[in-house]
């Protein structure tokens, strides 16, 4: 399904509000941002839209599947879906010279210090491997952005080679593609098969255009094309991320945008910083991830990353436990799945996952404390825990499943049924 097929979608079923009132992006959009799909007619004259993937409801209705199917459909798609290569597409339809000033691109917080693309897929390739990602770019300038580039990821790894012979890096920024292509951007796959991801989940191949620095990018409502300097660092930041904390100012790489191509009324989308867009893309690709590595200790039942742990901190595994070692190794296998992940809790099969108060009633009934929690200090985790020092800081496992031996002592009395009479 395209973005624009998937937004009018929305409206025929009565989910999308549109508010026609004229808003500055300098914090007068975020600042009435809720959490349903939304679409902004009059952004400086532009089209703003944002929350199209804000709810498992929304991300089951765009890959085609039920809310409690998500799971069982995405740990079992295999990224070897086919990309097809094209030679029109809508995201041609104006080609100009670079004006970010022009773009609705909004400031979302007082302490932000400049507007951030928020939903931009920056898409590189260099030797022969190609990659694409979500970054967060800070605009420096009408034809400038600053982009925080993760060690270690697959965006730096190429960037830092392109870097060691003195090259740029050729890349494209990708606004506005279709959810499932953005979701499947979003998860962490074997390097340089998003598309093929994508392609899969969708059950068909995806379309993919040749710009003129040989960046292939999907149909889209906005693509930027340019490239990152080899040595060139600016400072990026202050800014509000998954956390919905500031995260600090960094010298990172700078981005030149040579050209913008875009669809006519083209719509931008923008995620707000730790909203529930910004949530369930960062967080719930990783629930398959972990769902197939605990498949390996133990019978996985579900997994969830919890909205109360921003999506991306905490987890909640459900097994169906059949000897007492198998939670801690369960325990082992997601902090494998997910680097960044600060605490895990490990469930039986008849705790609803869903419920926080069901797990803390697991947690309440069935963990003794100096026997059923393990600590991990001094590991690395995220760099955007505000309790980390430089990403390393301490992971915390639960085990909060059922004693096999004593199963009598923790199973929920249940109550009689009796026929009412007639």
């Amino acid at each position: 399904m395209t973005f624009r097929g998937f937004i009018e979608q929305l409206r025929s079923e009565g989910k999308l509000t549109e508010i026609k009132k004229s808003l500055s992006p300098v914090y007068e959009v975020s600042a009435g941002a809720g959490k349903d799909p939304t679409l902004y007619t009059n952004v400086n004259g532009s089209k703003v839209i944002m929350n199209i993937l804000s709810s498992r409801e929304l991300l089951a209705e765009a890959l085609g599947v039920e809310p409690d199917k998500i799971i069982e459909h995405l740990s079992s798609c295999p990224p070897d879906g086919e990309v097809k290569l094209v030679k029109d597409s809508p995201t041609r339809e104006v080609i100009e010279k670079p004006d970010l000033y022009r773009l609705p691109i909004l400031t979302h917080f007082e302490g932000d210090g400049a507007p951030y693309i928020t939903a931009g897929v920056v898409v590189s390739e260099y030797g022969g491997l190609m990659n694409a990602s979500i970054h967060r770019l800070r605009v420096i300038g009408k034809d400038r952005l600053a982009a925080r580039l993760v060690e270690f990821r697959h965006t730096y790894n190429l960037h830092k080679k392109a870097a060691e012979k003195g090259e740029p890096l050729p890349i494209a920024i990708v606004i506005g593609i279709d959810p499932v292509t953005l979701f499947a951007i979003s998860t962490r796959v074997p390097e340089g098969k998003e598309y093929n991801y994508a392609a899969a989940l969708a059950g068909e191949p995806l379309e993919v255009i040749e710009l003129e620095n040989g960046i292939k990018v999907p149909h889209a409502e906005i693509v930027l094309e340019g490239y990152i300097h080899p040595t060139e660092l600016v400072d990026e930041g202050p800014f509000v991320d998954i956390s919905g904390t500031y995260d600090i100012v960094r010298k990172q790489p700078v981005i030149h945008i040579t050209k913008i191509l875009h669809r006519c009324d083209p719509i931008y989308h923008a995620l707000i910083p730790a909203g529930s867009e910004h949530h369930i893309l960062m967080g719930i690709p990783y629930e398959p991830l972990i769902f197939n590595e605990v498949k390996k200790a133990a019978d996985v039942r579900n997994v969830i990353m919890t909205p109360g742990g921003c999506y991306y901190f905490h987890a909640a595994v459900q097994i169906h436990k059949t000897n007492d070692d198998e939670p801690k190794k369960a325990i082992d296998a997601t902090f494998a799945a997910h680097k960044s992940l600060k605490h895990v809790v490990i469930v039986d099969d008849d705790i609803n996952i869903f419920d926080p108060n069901d797990i803390e009633f697991a947690i309440a009934t069935r963990v003794k404390g100096d026997e059923d929690i393990y600590i991990y200090p001094d590991v690395r985790g995220s760099t955007l825990d505000p309790r980390s020092e430089n990403g390393i800081g301490t992971k915390v496992g639960i085990d909060a499943t059922m004693d096999l031996s004593k199963k009598w002592k923790f199973e929920r009395a249940k109550r009689p049924r009796i026929k009412k009479d007639k």
